[in-house]
């Protein structure tokens, strides 16, 4: 038996399930990229407001590529449990939050259609740093038009038409300034594809940028089979994730919106403080817990941390790196925030692979360890951390068991045949060809040499 409306009052009497009822929900965001990120943090804050009486929130979920998360969710008319976990304990609950998944390929009318009703005031997105379709000076229209900007732009232009409102565009990815970064990347296509939109999109859409947080490990099939055996069901959507939840939002909306403030989320005038925080303090110890971790034979960031040697590398990189590069906003406290984070890095119940934070080093490192390495080098000082968490990523390279990443191939290639410093010189710019991957870092390109 699968999870599904129908078979949804067989769960046991110790699953939390939805109040409110779904089929009377209209439809009030459109979400590209719905995997169990979004599961566990978006869909899970705006279940919560529907739950409160909040009503017509509702999520269409947009699969760009993959037809797995349409075929895992509806199926199951978009139910999906969510586990939170901690020590010993775990607590499940059923969200009701996700009405349907369109695949775009097959189902580019439908997005369309979702996008330019009436019901719809939010266009969210989870697509990670790849799905913004970046260049190296702006837009990369090639890459831009596999991506999700035709399908908005056809869906605002037709709201337009018809005399709608705008929407807000919310970018819930862990890219530094990410609503200014998506709005002039919208700009950017409008100005080619559909310039008769820019004057509506400007006076008429909002992109607030927003900071998440939660960690949500890949479900194994072993969590899968376990969580059967506790529903009497299957469950292919289940999200398994840590108490610990945060969302930062810039409080610019376009129009109505749930009051997600309500259930744990801050909205606050500027996102920048929290969002280098995460990036410099959180990230950057992630993917240092990540290379150094699997460098040194460990699967899990439990186990990293817990190595005296990379746990305290770690911890350097939150206090004495990062944490001195940020100015903070009035209710941070950067050494609590410091503290918590080992707190759950160490807790096993999460089961973080360090393969799935590994991935896409090309795309992270400049915000997860570059900045905080030039803001050190500007006051003076050195980011030995940094310096040996780089020099573990270089080893990822050479090793290549590990490697999923847009550049890996080609920098792969290049470290067994060339070395580390030709690898130094792609990424940071060495009188080549070719234009660096990490443009404006130059000035560090000394500091990582071996």
């Amino acid at each position: 038996m699968r999870l599904s409306s129908e078979t949804a009052s067989q769960l046991p009497a110790d699953i939390a399930r939805p109040s409110y009822d779904r089929s009377a929900q209209k439809t009030g965001i459109v979400h590209f990229g719905l995997g169990a990120f979004h599961r566990a943090h978006q869909a899970w804050y705006t279940d919560l407001a529907m739950d409160a009486g909040e009503s017509d929130w509702a999520i269409t979920g947009v699969s760009m590529r993959s037809q797995s998360v349409p075929d895992q969710l509806n199926p199951q008319d978009g139910l999906y449990t969510l586990t939170e976990r901690s020590g010993d304990t775990a607590c499940t609950k059923l969200i009701g939050a996700v009405r349907e998944v369109l695949f775009a390929p097959e189902q580019g009318e439908e997005v369309i259609e979702r996008i330019a009703s009436p019901d719809c005031h939010i266009v969210s997105f989870t697509v990670t740093e790849k799905g913004y379709a970046r260049g190296e000076t702006g837009l990369d229209l090639g890459k831009a038009r596999a991506s999700f900007y035709p399908l908005l732009a056809t869906g605002l232009e037709r709201r337009r038409e018809r005399g709608l409102a705008g929407v807000t565009l919310l970018p819930c990815d862990n890219l530094a300034d990410n609503g200014r970064v998506l709005g002039a990347l919208m700009r950017e296509w409008l100005s080619v594809e559909a310039p008769q939109l820019l004057d509506w999109f400007e006076s008429e859409c909002t992109t607030p940028s927003s900071m998440i947080d939660r960690i949500v490990p890949r479900s194994t099939e072993g969590d899968l089979k376990a969580l059967e055996t506790q529903l009497g069901m299957e469950d292919r959507g289940a999200v398994f994730t840590e108490r610990f939840s945060q969302w930062v939002i810039e409080d610019n909306f376009a129009g109505p919106r749930p009051a997600w403030e309500a259930h744990g989320a801050q909205l606050v005038s500027d996102v920048a403080p929290y969002e280098t925080a995460k990036l410099r303090m959180l990230n950057g110890s992630h993917s240092l817990l990540a290379y150094c971790g699997l460098r040194s034979g460990y699967e899990f960031v439990h186990e990293a941390v817990a190595d005296a040697e990379i746990g305290a590398l770690a911890e350097k990189v939150m206090r004495e790196e990062a944490a001195p590069t940020i100015a903070p906003a009035p209710d941070q406290d950067l050494g609590a925030y410091a503290g918590r984070l080992l707190e759950r890095f160490a807790d096993p119940a999460l089961r973080h692979r360090l393969s799935q934070i590994a991935m896409d080093g090309t795309q992270k490192i400049p915000q997860r360890w570059l900045d905080t390495a030039l803001a050190r080098m500007n006051e003076g000082q050195e980011a030995s951390a940094i310096g040996e968490a780089f020099d573990a990523w270089l080893w990822h390279l050479e090793d290549g068991r590990f490697i999923d990443d847009p550049h890996g191939d080609e920098l792969a290639e290049l470290v067994l045949s060339q070395g580390r410093e030709a690898v130094i010189a792609r990424c940071f710019g060495g009188g080549g060809a070719e234009p660096p991957l990490w443009p404006g870092y130059e000035a560090l390109a000394a500091a990582f040499s071996n």
